[in-house]
């Protein structure tokens, strides 16, 4: 009886404490929900009717009804294109190194307790460090060259932390069946070992270069345009992206450009989601093969 008794108002407590928490996490979900609802239905209201092929092919203007995204979508294409040409071949080389090569002790462990630090530092900081290092110290400018930089330098951390993931997931067992077969350390990593972690680092890849085309805060750092009137030609172009022209129609007074805020709003969702779309078409496929 004296078990019973004991028992018994722990297991009630227990049970009272995990429906709460149920409930609470629950609360959490759907009223994250309902907010990120309703702030896509105050979007789509606002900006559905200003969408048209004409708005994508327009360049800014003084005018709401004139103005267009067009300079906008060739600096954000520029800037994803240049920051996966620096960031993709470091990441991934990282990865690779602090996987497969670098050897199991404190220095290793150190950096990479640092690099994951890296992937959550505020993204105002990335764009501080550009702005001294890329703008004013080596004399970029205003240029595409140092907003595709700055962003590398901000979601490197990320892919490298999403490579290690992958070549961490590549099961021990397929390494040494090559080792087994006479390959050496480069043959197993290149034929082994990278074609079975693909699909995975391509997943992070693009996840983490949809975080950088719709960063606003290290653009706004060093400098970016908020008025340009025509399309980058060349890495020392001045440019504007598409978070920076969202941010400079929202700003302004009128009722008009805010409504073509929102339009730049959805076509820069639809990019984002799309982006995502592919790394989980990619990461399904692989694992669909797998299976």
């Amino acid at each position: 009886m004296k078990i019973n008794s004991i028992v018994k108002p722990n297991s009630q407590r227990r049970n009272l404490m995990a429906q709460l928490f149920f409930l609470f996490t629950l609360s959490s979900v759907i009223f994250s929900l309902v907010a990120l609802l309703a702030l896509l239905i105050f979007v789509l209201q606002e900006g559905l009717g200003s969408l048209s092929i004409k708005f994508l092919t327009s360049f800014p203007s003084r005018f709401p009804s004139q103005s267009g995204l067009k300079s906008a979508l060739y600096g954000s294409i520029w800037l994803v294109v240049l920051t996966a040409a620096f960031c993709l071949p470091i990441g991934i080389a990282a990865a690779i190194y602090l996987e497969e090569y670098a050897k199991k002790n404190f220095f290793s462990s150190f950096v990479k307790l640092n690099i994951s630090n890296l992937a959550g530092v505020p993204s105002i900081v990335y764009g501080i460090f550009g702005l001294t290092l890329f703008v004013r110290a080596l004399a970029f400018g205003r240029s595409v060259l140092a907003g595709a930089l700055t962003l590398a330098l901000l979601v490197l951390p990320i892919v490298i932390v999403a490579a290690q993931e992958a070549i961490r997931a590549v099961p021990n067992s397929l390494r040494e069946a090559a080792y087994a077969l006479g390959a050496t350390k480069w043959q197993v990593v290149r034929q082994v070992v990278l074609p079975t972690a693909l699909s995975n680092i391509v997943t992070g890849v693009i996840l983490a270069l949809s975080r950088a085309i719709g960063e606003t805060a290290p653009l706004i750092m060093i400098g970016a345009l908020t008025f340009v009137a025509f399309i980058p030609e060349g890495p020392l172009s001045p440019f504007t992206a598409l978070p920076i022209q969202i941010f400079n129609w929202i700003s302004r007074p009128q009722a008009g450009f805010h409504q073509i805020a929102a339009a730049g709003i959805i076509v820069l969702l639809l990019i984002v989601l799309a982006m995502n779309g592919i790394a989980t078409y990619i990461r399904y496929k692989y694992y669909r093969h797998l299976g």
